[in-house]
């Protein structure tokens, strides 16, 4: 199982102060975006609203001016010797209900029968601006500056039938309209500031909330992280794929994408998918399910055999995925055969110590008994058999690694009865590349060592095993023989077959498949017959240097 804590990320060193933070730039930013928004729209409203408080004054005017204009007793007081006495009084009144600055009956000579002002009564009307009510007998709005000062003014004419008599004049003055209209405007901003304060206070949390996500890292910071985890992940030799709690692949690397497709599958196009579709054998259905980790699952994929280790991610005691790594068995097993073979010297060493060991006992027994021939006989001829051995195989090989497995299996089998023999006519003198030493090392102790368990429960008179090898022609050849039991019958095309073995016990059956792998790989070819001594034969070929290369 695997679980991601926040304590778990690791604490970064504090940004320069002299380099904005995330938090800082989306304040910014944010903040920048408000105030331009909200003075866009401040000056917006600040204009309509005044557009629409004169549009909405003109028309009241307006209104107000043809009521009057309408009304028959106005019309009337225009035929009595003093209109004024009677259109004053009518006036007044509407004046006031309707908080109209003004309002001015006139005659068509423009001379004044009502005016807030009674001393204007009778004078001319001021403004000039009455022409089209009076000549042309038109409703409008203008403006100009009477006797009150600057006004907005409608101006309506008054009918006797069909002729124009005289022009009704309602006004309000310019400065309280500007008054009225700063009003309005004043709270407009007023509120636009608040929510411009509201607004940026919203921005700070959205800020810290995504900070706080993003647990205190920055843009940059993120980025390399990602690019470097990426890196890690793509160069590691191990095969990942990873989905998420619905089942859809989230993350694949190039070693899975290799081992489970060949090389041959988009991984852009695999992302998203879900993982029943694209590998319908993958475990990681079921790990979600059971919530339960499954290790060294071994599996096998085109022509690549892995071993699969699977697992639940939890983030914070949630399940938010699954993942599984993938391992070649290839690999694996090549270096347990090489671990095997460290064991093989490490055991050759022991039983050379052992059998060295017992000598020493036995000189030490004869020189007690005061059998001093005896001990030089004995020495001279142990020492005469260690010549041998080594003078042999220096003799006839020249890589030194082969020199020191096939001195180190002569000790094991002495130490365990078994009459291991070099035919005199072997030789081995031409320089092996890297490869090819470590492969036929590995070879020569693996099928030493099955050739000395073949024999082992065999009398010791008949434990015997034969080694040849040359390098003449073009393939350098080694040949394994023993006395066993032999193959047997039927056996003969399982037995480089991984996991296949007739022995009892387990982990077995990797032997030979791994050999046969690592002299394939060196550009050779390993098969078995039946041997001579009446076991079996093992033959190892390889192409010399020059035609390996």
């Amino acid at each position: 199982m695997i679980q991601f804590h926040k304590a778990d990320i690791q604490k970064r060193p504090a940004p320069p102060k002299n380099r904005m933070n995330l938090k800082m730039k989306m304040i910014a930013l944010i903040g920048l975006l408000i105030l331009a928004i909200v003075l866009v729209i401040g000056i917006f409203l600040d204009y309509f609203v005044t557009n629409t408080l004169e549009a909405q004054l003109g028309e009241q005017a307006l209104s107000v001016a043809e009521s009057v204009a309408l009304n028959p007793d106005i019309a009337q007081a225009f035929e009595t010797a003093d209109p004024a006495a009677i259109i004053q009084p009518l006036v007044s009144p509407i004046q006031q209900s309707t908080n109209a600055e003004f309002i001015v009956v006139g005659n068509a000579e423009e001379i004044r029968y009502s005016h807030p002002n009674p001393e204007q009564i009778g004078k001319k009307m001021v403004g000039e601006d009455n022409e089209r009510a009076l000549l042309s007998g038109v409703s409008y709005v203008s403006e100009a500056t009477g006797s009150l000062g600057n006004s907005l003014r409608a101006k309506v004419p008054i009918y006797s039938g069909t002729d124009i008599i005289g022009v009704v004049s309602v006004g309000f003055l310019a400065t309280d309209i500007q008054t009225l209209i700063g009003d309005y405007n004043h709270e407009l901003w007023l509120m636009l500031v608040i929510i411009t304060v509201v607004a940026i206070l919203v921005a700070i949390a959205i800020a810290t909330y995504i900070k706080r996500k993003l647990h205190g890292l920055e843009p940059e910071e993120i980025s390399r992280l990602l690019f470097q985890k990426e890196t890690i992940l793509q160069s590691t030799h191990e095969g990942i794929i990873a989905v998420d709690d619905a089942g859809k692949i989230t993350l694949l690397n190039q070693m899975a994408q290799q081992l489970l497709f060949g090389g041959v599958q988009d991984t852009g196009q695999l992302i998203g998918q879900p993982i029943r579709h694209v590998l319908p054998t993958s475990d990681l259905p079921d790990i979600l399910e059971s919530r339960r980790s499954r290790f060294d699952q071994e599996e096998v994929y085109g022509s690549y055999a892995v071993y699969v280790n699977s697992g639940p991610i939890y983030y914070e005691d949630t399940l938010v995925g699954a993942v599984s790594t993938f391992r070649n068995k290839t690999e694996i097993d090549t270096l347990t055969k090489e671990l095997s073979h460290v064991k093989q010297y490490a055991n050759a060493l022991r039983a050379q110590t052992h059998e060295f060991s017992n000598k020493l006992y036995t000189i030490s027994g004869l020189v007690y008994l005061n059998k001093k021939q005896e001990v030089l006989d004995f020495i001279r001829m142990e020492h005469d058999i260690q010549q041998e051995w080594i003078q042999q195989v220096i003799d006839k090989v020249a890589d030194p690694l082969i020199s020191g497995i096939l001195i180190g299996k002569l000790n094991q089998a002495s130490e365990q009865q078994v009459q291991l023999l070099i035919d005199p006519d072997s030789r081995l003198k031409t320089p092996l590349p890297d490869t090819q030493s470590r492969a036929l090392t590995a070879a020569i102790g693996n099928l030493i060592d099955n050739a000395l368990d073949a024999v082992r429960d065999f009398p010791a008179e008949q434990r015997q095993i034969t080694l040849y090898f040359t390098d003449v022609g073009d393939d350098i050849l080694f040949e394994i023989d023993d006395s066993g039991p032999g193959i047997l019958p039927g056996h003969e095309h399982l037995l480089f077959e991984r996991g296949f073995t007739s022995k009892t016990g387990a982990d077995r059956g990797y032997g030979l498949s791994t050999t046969r792998q690592l002299i394939v790989q060196a550009g050779g070819e390993l098969h078995a017959e039946e041997s001579e001594l009446g076991g079996a034969c093992f033959v190892v070929s390889l192409p010399k240097k020059e035609n390996y290369l």
